[in-house]
């Protein structure tokens, strides 16, 4: 009879309680988005404005469409580009004449300057303002005005100008070539000409070796004309504008290809000449439309009173402009100088594509919900899956895909097969480094040292007329050789895209594919071997760069163990290769777990972190001690250590991420460009990272230069890029919004500010994973509301963003529940708009007015 009271004591108390909650709270809301955001002033935020003109051609104003592009820079009397392109690549990388570092000729096609005769463009009459929202780089002068953009869906630059000077000077269009009409290193042949055709210039590169073919096109047209073009030089052309016109508009078009049947000369003047046709204001409009469009897709706004965080968005803002001006062409754009770099089509670290550059890029991409800006990257590796299949047995005696951290555009050549058997014996080290022949010393001498099979060779000097190099003393070790992780990240970023898009044609034709082969890969990896543990380990490989030859490196272990769980799940999705998933199932049970300290029998006083490498290691990169590489971090990488990690994971994540700061205070600490403890950290909860970590990342260490247009040279020489604002924006995504399962493989749940400062306001629309889109506001450490719009049928699951407190849940508009459930699960139907807010507070629509 007690039990009974008490019983009937508590459901009434909670009725009553549920009644109360439920009368407080509105039955209904309005069904309509929460936040009204003025994108224009909030883009305009990140705008560059320029009154003096730069000192230096890399802090230029970038204006592209994602396949060309350019710097926008001044001279006292000029304005200049160099058009660049992501589809130009001067070599393969079965090239034989680049073993020399840093000579591939990559990316440019031309020289153009607008040169108006006369001092124009100086103090204090002279300003030049980038639009972000507009897309749009202005440079005033003395009379004149010059708007520069490129046009989003043709491969067309356009320069409108305005000239307003009393006795105005002709103004002179220059064409020039970026080296002399014909170079040749070896067999290679790098050929220029320059030509007149009608009323317009053209400007075509090829290059030349064995049965390699790349060529480019630049044409440049006016729209009012005053006479044929003319030489000034062997490789410069002009064409001069009618000097009565006060108004006209010069039109740049660019085309590529690796087809020598191909007229890409005739390619590039089709383009001009149609958008030659159109009036300005026509494509302008088009233009414009393009951009605003772009910006509705989401949104990150955020404030302070010590304007961090205004200064946080700024940079972010502007690295989604910039990767959308650079990232929407046949191939990724660049790490090392992308579609900005002005010296030519030199730059440093060649034409390779680096994996771990590159990912700051495009690891932010995902909540952006600009899933256009990925498909260079996937598709860099899917079309390569052959070639990537071939060098798993060439180069590893594997199965799957082999994907190396430097890799070229054409993915990695087949070699001879005396060659690949001897490359096996050195490279898994079942024969000495000694007794390598000369044979294969003589096939490596012309190969390019940055691909990673090559690695091992280093610098060199000219002697006698011939290239000798050296090599980097640890037999076939080298930063990149030895290093398989990079293709699980891959692989994990196609599994990626199918968590945020819920696309199973895409995980099908694509993820799965890919997925399969990495796994195989490591399934069927020589040096992977069940040791007297009953455990697989995988040794003589690499943790990253930072350690040679070691033996079951943070890199390779979490790599596995992050993919065979995708992989074993994309499996039975689409329900195919059952007879394979028990002896993945059974691999990664068996699989040895990730290193640590203690593992070398430390003091047990100590705290467990995770360590790079059990030993032996290398003699030249060596001491497994050391942390994991702090600019990959794959256990956070592979979701292996997110809040609900299985196991102590959790507890070794965050003592090793205390381990970073031992000595250095977070506030005083500046790390390096491609640093990934700022997303660790965020990851973690810790706000400390957002605070100090990553605006001092953004503007780097007191003598480490950030230009003007907020790029830098970390790279070196013309590798003007944004690496660093790639892996703020990636902490920032998940500081805001962080929404990774609690293992790999396993069902996302959102965590709104999850690592946010409470002193700094924030208002953001992402998208996460199972493809919703999340709106949520912040207002002095108070969250005002979240806001998820479903974009497919899938369930939702997101963290109490008030702990412990009431919540009133609204789908549609109408009140559905009313809960203090610590997670939330709800069934959502495509285009449900599910409102959650904290129980007690009325419904503000937020309008947002910079």
């Amino acid at each position: 009879m007690i039990k009974r009271i008490v019983t009937g004591c508590f459901w009434l108390a909670l009725f009553l309680h549920t009644t109360l909650m439920q009368a407080q709270s509105p039955s209904k809301i309005a069904n309509e988005p929460l936040i009204q955001m003025d994108y224009e002033r909030l883009v305009t935020r990140a705008d560059l404005y320029y009154t003096e003109p730069v000192k230096r051609s890399e802090e230029g104003q970038p204006i592209g469409n994602g396949r060309m592009g350019s710097l926008v820079w001044t001279t006292p009397s000029q304005v200049k580009l160099q058009i660049n392109r992501v589809d130009i690549f001067g070599n393969n990388s079965s090239s034989n004449n680049f073993f020399e570092r840093n000579t591939e000729y990559v990316g440019a096609a031309a020289n153009v300057d607008l040169d108006f005769g006369e001092q124009v463009f100086t103090v204090p009459t002279y300003h030049q303002h980038l639009s972000c929202y507009k897309g749009i780089s202005t440079v005033k002068g003395k009379g004149i005005t010059a708007e520069v953009m490129a046009l989003p869906e043709q491969d067309v630059i356009i320069m409108h100008v305005k000239d307003k000077r009393t006795t105005p000077n002709p103004i002179m269009t220059n064409l020039g070539m970026l080296r002399k009409p014909i170079t040749e290193r070896g067999n290679h042949r790098a050929l220029s000409k320059l030509e007149k055709q009608d009323d317009y210039m053209v400007l075509t590169q090829a290059f030349r070796e064995d049965d390699y073919y790349c060529a480019s096109a630049v044409v440049i047209g006016l729209s009012d004309y005053a006479g044929p073009a003319e030489r000034t030089n062997e490789s410069t052309m002009r064409l001069s504008n009618a000097q009565d016109a006060t108004e006209f508009t010069v039109f740049i078009a660019s085309a590529a290809t690796f087809d020598s049947t191909e007229n890409v000369a005739a390619t590039a003047v089709a383009k001009m000449k149609s958008a030659r046709k159109q009036r300005y204001l026509k494509l302008l409009e088009a233009h414009q439309a393009w951009w605003e469009n772009f910006w509705q897709k989401s949104f990150i706004h955020l404030s302070s009173a010590d304007k961090e965080a205004d200064y946080i968005e700024q940079n972010y803002t502007y690295y989604l402009y910039v990767m959308a001006s650079s990232s929407r062409g046949r191939f990724p754009t660049k790490f090392n100088g992308m579609l900005w770099a002005t010296g030519g089509d030199l730059r440093q670290w060649g034409n390779a594509f680096w994996g771990a550059n590159q990912s700051c890029l495009y690891n932010a991409l995902f909540p952006t919900n600009h899933m256009e800006l990925m498909d260079p990257l996937f598709n860099l590796y899917f079309h390569n899956y052959f070639s990537l299949e071939k060098a798993a047995e060439q180069q590893w005696r594997s199965k799957g895909i082999y994907i190396p951290e430097t890799m070229g555009f054409d993915g990695v050549p087949a070699i001879p097969d005396n060659i690949a058997k001897e490359m096996q014996s050195l490279y898994l080290m079942e024969e000495p480094w000694a007794q390598r022949s000369a044979r294969f010393m003589a096939y490596a001498e012309t190969k390019i040292p940055f691909l990673s099979r090559w690695n091992w060779k280093h610098t060199g000097e000219w002697v006698a007329g011939k290239w000798i190099y050296k090599e980097r003393g640890d037999g076939p070790y080298g930063p990149v050789n030895h290093l398989f992780s990079r293709g699980a990240k891959i692989a994990y970023q196609f599994w990626q895209k199918y968590e945020y898009t819920r696309d199973e044609n895409w995980l099908r034709e694509r993820a799965y594919p890919m997925l399969k082969g990495i796994g195989e890969f490591y399934r069927n990896f020589p040096n992977v071997k069940k040791e007297s543990d009953d455990r697989y380990h995988i040794r003589f490989i690499n943790d990253n760069e930072s350690i040679w030859g070691g033996h079951n490196t943070v890199e390779e272990i979490a790599a596995m163990k992050g993919i065979f769980p995708v992989l074993i799940k994309a499996s039975e999705i689409l329900n195919v290769d059952a007879d394979m998933r028990p002896i993945w199932q059974a691999f990664l049970a068996h699989l040895s777990p990730l290193t640590t300290n203690f593992d070398y029998q430390e003091d047990p006083r100590e705290k467990e972190i995770w360590v790079g490498s059990l030993p032996p290691t290398s003699t030249v990169r060596g001491n497994g001690k050391r942390l994991p590489d702090g600019n990959t971090m794959p256990v956070w990488f592979f979701d292996l250590c997110n809040p609900g990690a299985q196991g102590n994971y959790w507890e070794i994540a965050n003592n090793t991420f205390d381990a970073y700061f031992k000595t250095e205070e977070k506030k005083s600490t500046y790390l390096h460009v491609l640093s990934k403890l700022p997303i660790a950290g965020a990851i973690l909860g810790r706000e400390d990272a957002i605070r100090y970590l990553l605006p001092n990342q953004l503007r780097r260490a007191p003598k480490q230069e950030v230009m003007r247009n907020r790029m830098d040279l970390s790279e070196g020489f013309y590798t003007t890029n944004i690496q660093r604002l790639g892996r703020g924006a990636e902490a920032l995504h998940t500081a805001l919004c962080f929404n990774g399962p609690t293992h790999p493989g396993g069902e996302p749940i959102i965590r709104v500010f999850h690592a946010w400062p409470k002193e700094w306001d924030a208002t953001f629309k992402l998208l996460t994973r199972n493809n919703f889109l999340v709106s949520a506001s912040m207002n002095k450490g108070f969250i005002r509301f979240v806001e998820i719009k479903a974009q497919d049928k899938q369930t939702c699951r997101i963290q109490n963003p008030w702990p412990g407190q009431a919540f009133v849940v609204y789908r549609n508009g109408i009140q559905e529940q009313v809960t203090r459930d610590d997670l939330l699960i709800l069934d959502t139907e495509k285009g449900d708009r599910i409102v959650i807010m904290q129980h007690g507070f009325e419904p503000a629509r937020i309008i947002i007015r910079n």
